[in-house]
């Protein structure tokens, strides 16, 4: 959404870029203690006054300023006059191998502030015109495509609740205008000076030297967003289309063979989509070439691999499976399970829950009333007999007959009843000790 310069932020104008909303509605503003937060919540503030909903207001500590509990009191205060309830968060913005400050800070953030906000909520931040120009330059400079150089949305999906930008068309000499016109008082967090980071690099050494040859530089930088965000919606439905083509019928796996069939740019296309839809980050642009130049063209009895900082890709079958990197843990450990009652947490995060009754074959409550229940995992040599089966099968022989994925053979559940291997969870119970009684029926399954 773009404005004129002679646009002016009041109420009102703010209004235009919010939904409706009414008491019904929580609105939640992020608040940092400066102007341009400050200026968001008192102009809704105002609004409340109109057009009636709850008004909320969260800071968050990152424990990066010493100054950082001086500014939750100023913000605290702030609400106490406008009468707006107020939460203060602190968390741990401490940068994990790899990642930049910035983004560890704003990952903490919204974290946190997950927490705090319920399904239905909407949560307000200040981002205006000027922050939206340094973002499409920050992703212009990491080499991003049209999804990243579309900018911030007006508005983004938050977990369960809605994040909303309403000054996004509005310039920052338009929010210091309404601050000023309305003797607003604020603080200023010294990092905002440090061009050590890149966003305030941009901000004070290359922002205003853009401005003075191209006065208008953040009216057409906003515009060039919106454009890549159309056309970013345009690619984001034809992934959608060719991913319904080239997806497994019963799962979220992608068939090799129908990825063939379609062009390069369409391939890259459909994996950055298929990796955003399974809620992973996305790969630079050098893993994705290794993707389509390593793992798709192996060999059937390859099971190649690539990782990147949160998310790992796969081939198996004909398959291409994408997952969260595989949690290391001692498979040799033996976990006993004395409350059935109770869900058991593995250490491969999965997580174990015992229900009693359903449908047959399962465990027998009657064979296992006096057992002692265990879960190990596979390291070689375990033998069942599936239910209804005659003789007694490797396990390894099991998992390939099933088709399980050489990875996922290590953190199948197995539960041991006194020593003995009576489920292969999602997979099998034992024959000696099954029922046919749904009112005798144990089931032990993974959630």
């Amino acid at each position: 959404m773009s404005r004129s310069k002679s646009h002016i932020l009041t109420p009102q104008a703010l209004q235009a870029a919010l939904p409706p909303l009414s008491q019904a509605n929580t609105v939640w503003i992020a608040c940092s203690g400066g102007c341009d937060s400050h200026v968001l919540l008192h102009a809704l503030a105002q609004l409340r006054r109109s057009s009636p909903f709850v008004l909320k207001a969260v800071y968050v500590n990152h424990g990066l300023s010493p100054n950082a509990a001086q500014w939750g009191e100023h913000c605290h205060g702030v609400c106490e006059a406008l009468d707006v309830e107020f939460v203060n968060l602190k968390v741990d913005a401490t940068p994990k191998q790899g990642e930049s400050p910035e983004a560890a800070a704003r990952h903490a953030r919204y974290a946190a502030i997950k927490e705090v906000l319920e399904p239905g909520d909407y949560l307000c931040t200040a981002h205006h015109q000027e922050d939206q120009a340094e973002t499409l330059l920050l992703q212009l400079l990491r080499g991003a495509g049209p999804k990243g150089l579309a900018g911030m949305p007006p508005s983004s999906p938050l977990g369960t609740a809605t994040q909303l930008r309403p000054l996004l068309g509005f310039s920052q000499a338009q929010i210091h205008a309404y601050a000023r016109e309305h003797g607003l008082q604020w603080i200023e967090d010294e990092s905002n000076i440090d061009t050590g980071f890149n966003r305030n690099f941009l901000r004070h050494e290359i922002m205003p030297r853009l401005r003075q040859r191209w006065p208008a530089a953040d009216t057409t930088i906003a515009r060039s967003a919106a454009h890549c965000a159309a056309a970013a919606q345009l690619l984001e439905a034809l992934a959608a289309e060719d991913y319904q083509t080239v997806k497994s019928e019963s799962s979220t796996e992608l068939e090799i063979e129908k990825l063939f069939g379609l062009d390069t740019a369409r391939q890259k296309n459909l994996l950055r989509y298929w990796i955003h839809q399974a809620g992973l980050p996305l790969p630079s642009e050098v893993k994705l070439q290794h993707i389509l130049s390593d793992v798709l063209p192996a060999a059937g009895d390859k099971t190649p691999l690539v990782q990147w900082c949160g998310a790992e890709v796969r081939r198996f079958n004909g398959r291409l499976y994408i997952m969260p990197p595989l949690p290391e843990f001692d498979p040799l450990q033996v976990i006993p399970w004395a409350d059935l009652d109770q869900p058991l947490v593995l250490p491969t995060g999965m997580t174990l829950v015992c229900r009693k009754g359903g449908t047959p074959p399962a465990l027998s409550l009657t064979k296992l009333r006096s057992a002692t229940l265990e879960v190990r995992f596979r390291h070689g040599g375990e033998r069942i007999r599936p239910a209804g089966k005659l003789h007694h099968v490797d396990l390894k022989k099991l998992l390939q007959q099933h088709h399980v994925p050489p990875w996922r053979r290590r953190t199948i559940p197995l539960i041991f009843a006194d020593g003995r291997l009576v489920q292969v969870t999602g997979l099998c119970v034992g024959d000696e000790v099954c029922t046919e009684k749904p009112e005798d029926a144990l089931l032990i399954q993974q959630c």
